[in-house]
């Protein structure tokens, strides 16, 4: 399998970006209301060059953003 194949099964979504990478994306919902987005943006050779969450909140709102990688940033209010 691929990497871009194992990005596709593990994200589910995904839009071509103008530098020939792609930004992937998983949505995942929380028990308060609130909501979890993944993100992942890699080069045309599928090279992870940014990953973070973003966190919203129960209107959806962007309440949240935390960079993992490359640069953990730890969570930091939007």
């Amino acid at each position: 399998m691929s990497n871009r194949t194992q990005n596709e099964k593990k994200f589910g979504r995904w839009e071509k970006l103008p530098n020939g990478g792609r930004r992937y994306w998983l949505d995942v919902p929380g028990r308060q209301g609130w909501r979890a987005r993944y993100l992942k943006e890699v080069d045309a050779n599928e090279m992870t060059l940014r990953f973070w969450q973003e966190i919203y909140d129960e209107r959806g709102k962007l309440a949240e953003i935390h960079e993992k990688y490359p640069v953990d940033k730890g969570h930091q209010k939007a």
